[in-house]
């Protein structure tokens, strides 16, 4: 058995585990990164760049739809060719995925550990069955997987989730998207709009990010209207049918409905990755979920020396968070015991569908009723808006009364992405609805 003594390692090589080495290195600590899965972080592998190139195909094939109402005439069909978009979007992750694993490769060799750690006490890992790491503090940035719901498991190998997507050669004839979240509803629009017939299934009316009644009505609605959209569907039975997916769909009238598919995506949600840490054999407090009990502002879990990151800790799972947290951590985890608060953003996420959805600061159900006001603005009518032919959109802005401070805010509408942006940073600077 190998054996390694190190000030600061550093579990998993995504996105917070490589900004928590490097944090630990700048720092002037010596470090080992451990990865037990291929290089290459979640976003640009499976996750935000594949989905935005699907998108990018997505948004060229649906523009045409409105040219003749701008008096601009197609002569012919668009045709989508399946194989050629995805063709480029695996060449594109793959380069994006590339820049990755070139500044994995800037890392000295003997600072790498290739293997699956877990935590033997507060003080010391192993590594698969080759090496024990011993260490002064550790990060935990093992990143998350997706979540499959039992109730899904019928439709046998044609159950893929959202990672999958990327590794198809070509679009399929249909799909059954199961989670009109924030990946479910980009996922499954990208994909109607490139001609595979597509229906979208949830539970308990949940729709993208948002909390708020209001903007979840009309989310419902606007999506709805384009393809089919099930926010509280019930599904009594999937089973592999021939070289598809046959799934049972009930309706509050009593009838039901058989649907046929060529594949299931889950888009419905993604888990810590963190059972297998380990962690029983530390004296962190693990949560319900056994994620360890952590304070989000020095990313440390409790009093150790153990510190977590990214999306092993549930808690933000966005790219820029990830960073974050994960140069928080390793700063940190570089001079403890003295451990500092680290700058946090503005919570603000984005969904790239068409109209966009965004969420900044706190969101409606996380605020204390009758201590705020709502500010509305519809898209509707908005000059901008209605001169691209893109006036869908409804924005709910959220201020303390009395002080006028900005709380928060949950938005549709077009390219709202930029309007995001702006009311984080006048949250983030403390301005009010007066100033």
């Amino acid at each position: 058995m190998n054996e390694v003594n190190v000030d600061v390692a550093v579990i998993g090589a995504g996105t917070a585990g490589l900004a928590a080495y490097r944090a630990a290195i700048a720092a002037g600590r010596g470090a080992v990164i451990i990865e037990g899965g291929p290089y290459g972080t979640t976003c640009a592998r499976v996750g935000c760049m594949p989905s935005k190139l699907l998108i990018a195909a997505a948004e060229a094939a649906h523009v045409t739809e409105k040219w003749d109402t701008f008096g601009i005439r197609l002569e012919g069909t668009v045709r989508v060719d399946g194989a050629a978009v995805m063709a480029r979007i695996k060449r594109e992750r793959d380069r994006f995925v590339g820049f990755v694993l070139k500044g994995v490769d800037n890392i000295p060799a003997d600072h790498k550990l290739r293997g699956h750690a877990h935590f033997l006490d507060d003080h010391s890992l192993q590594v698969d069955d080759h090496t024990v790491v011993t260490f002064g503090r550790a990060v935990i940035a093992t990143g998350s997987s997706p979540s499959i719901p039992p109730a899904l498991k019928g439709a046998g190998d044609r159950l893929i989730v959202n990672d999958d997507v990327f590794d198809w050669d070509d679009l399929p004839s249909s799909v059954a998207v199961f989670g009109p979240g924030v990946i479910g509803l980009e996922i499954g629009q990208a994909l109607h709009r490139l001609g595979v017939r597509t229906e979208v299934f949830g539970r308990g009316h949940f729709v993208g990010p948002f909390s708020d009644p209001a903007l979840k009505a009309y989310a419902t609605q606007t999506f709805g209207e384009e393809f089919p959209l099930f926010t509280d569907a019930r599904v009594s039975s999937i089973e592999r049918v021939g070289d598809g997916v046959r799934l049972m769909q009930d309706f509050d009238d009593g009838s039901s409905t058989v649907k046929d598919f060529d594949w299931v995506i889950a888009a419905t949600g993604r888990a810590p990755n963190v059972k297998h840490l380990g962690l029983e054999n530390t004296s962190v407090t693990l949560g319900a979920n056994g994620v360890p009990e952590f304070d989000r502002t020095t990313m440390q879990c409790g009093s150790t020396g153990i510190f977590i990151a990214g999306d092993a800790n549930n808690d933000v799972p966005l790219l820029h968070e990830a960073a974050d947290e994960g140069r928080i951590a390793g700063e940190n985890a570089a001079r403890f015991p003295q451990v500092l608060p680290g700058l946090r953003r503005e919570p603000i996420g984005v969904v790239f569908s068409d109209p966009q959805l965004a969420t900044v600061g706190r969101r409606f159900a996380d605020l204390v009723p009758d201590s705020f006001v709502t500010g509305e603005v519809s898209f509707e009518d908005q000059g901008r808006a209605r001169v691209v032919l893109r006036n869908r959109g409804l924005l709910h802005v959220y201020a303390e009364k009395g002080s006028g401070r900005l709380l928060g805010c949950e938005m549709i509408g077009p390219d709202v992405e930029h309007l995001a942006h702006l009311l984080a940073w006048a949250m983030q600077s403390g301005m009010t609805v007066q100033r």
